[in-house]
């Protein structure tokens, strides 16, 4: 996927402003770490995170990316009635139904016309959205989209350190398979893309390419969608070994292509416009 007439204008993002120390969580975790004689420290040393954010209780996703959407599209300069598509991409929702999209779409005004929807893809989600609105806009499908995303992480971290503390069958490969839950944080982020022929910045984006090895679609499982609400309960399992092996497996085995690497760079002036 290349492209010609495709511009990012703005990135926006908010950060929550509590912060929970990874010493504070392995205190939470005394008894687990009690029973498996683990010493403090330990997931510092292993993940190296010191710490992650919370959003205040309560808080639903869609509440938070009005407001960074919102800066980003002021950021932009892009009037709200050029804007032909929104897109909420983070795992984290208001929902299962409706669209959290929907909500940030009528509380920022965007036209009726404007095309709103989630997409959710793990940790790919917001690049997945970025490269459909890029398609729409080269296409001269719409002239401008915003892409946004937020993540909170209060429910899976409190409901895996519950569970594994209540788990009296716990090992340390079991304990180990639940630790990247325990490294989640939250945040928020919002992009706007828009056609070169508005593009205030002529921040090209070239392009956008695919890269897909499904056999490893089990090696990071929810066990439940992970809406905002903290009575879903959300549990993930992740085996953090083989992923990273497959990860690097599969790139180094397409490091021959010859996409070319990079995000932007100017729009040229060749006069090819539509």
């Amino acid at each position: 996927m290349q492209y010609r007439h495709v511009c990012i204008e703005s990135i926006a993002y908010a950060l929550p402003g509590e912060i929970v120390t990874s010493g504070e969580v392995e205190n939470a975790l005394q008894p687990a770490y009690s029973r498996l004689r683990y010493e403090p420290g330990r997931f510092e040393r292993v993940y190296g995170i010191t710490e992650r954010r919370f959003w205040p209780r309560g808080t639903l996703p869609g509440e938070i990316s009005i407001t960074t959407a919102e800066r980003a599209i002021h950021e932009a300069g892009v009037r709200c009635e050029q804007i032909g598509a929104v897109v909420h991409t983070s795992v984290c929702r208001d929902g299962l139904q409706t669209a959290t999209a929907s909500r940030v779409q009528l509380e920022l005004g965007l036209p009726a016309a404007c095309m709103s929807y989630d997409v959710m893809n793990a940790c790919l989600g917001f690049l997945n959205g970025m490269i459909q609105v890029a398609n729409m806009i080269e296409l001269g499908h719409i002239q401008a989209g915003v892409v946004v995303g937020t993540e909170s992480s209060r429910a899976l971290v409190e409901t895996t350190i519950a569970q594994l503390n209540a788990d009296v069958t716990l090992t340390r490969k079991s304990f180990k398979a639940s630790l990247p839950s325990l490294s989640i944080g939250s945040g928020s982020v919002a992009a706007v893309l828009a056609s070169d022929e508005i593009s205030q910045t002529g921040n090209r984006l070239v392009g956008g390419k695919a890269l897909a090895d499904t056999s490893g679609f089990d090696l990071c499982v929810g066990s439940e969608d992970q809406a905002a609400d903290e009575n879903m309960a959300p549990l993930m399992t992740t085996d953090s070994h083989k992923l990273l092996s497959k990860g690097l497996e599969h790139r180094l085995s397409h490091s021959g292509s010859s996409w070319k690497h990079g995000f932007c760079r100017p729009a040229p002036d060749d006069g090819d416009r539509r």
